[in-house]
């Protein structure tokens, strides 16, 4: 299932809401929301801007990880992935 950048997270879908976010997210990088090598929001702000979890957020962003779309750099924050 895809996800719009502006999409709002639906609790009761049939898609977890970590995989919702991540979807947003990964459209929002797409459209060029943040700019390769650029941090994207915190977890707090995340948590503040969509209404989840801590933890939600996290597994969305470490989706988006794994996916090669952001990396994480301790105590500094989560970045997007400069393209190949």
């Amino acid at each position: 299932m895809e996800f719009g950048p502006d999409d709002e997270i639906d609790a009761d879908g049939p898609v977890t809401p970590y995989r919702q976010l991540a979807g947003i997210l990964a459209a929002r990088i797409a459209r060029g929301d943040w700019e390769p090598n650029r941090a994207i929001p915190s977890e707090q702000r995340l948590v503040q801007e969509y209404g989840l979890a801590r933890s939600t957020v996290r597994r969305a962003v470490a989706v988006l990880a794994a996916d090669g779309l952001v990396f994480t750099v301790p105590q500094r924050g989560t970045f997007v992935t400069p393209p190949q």
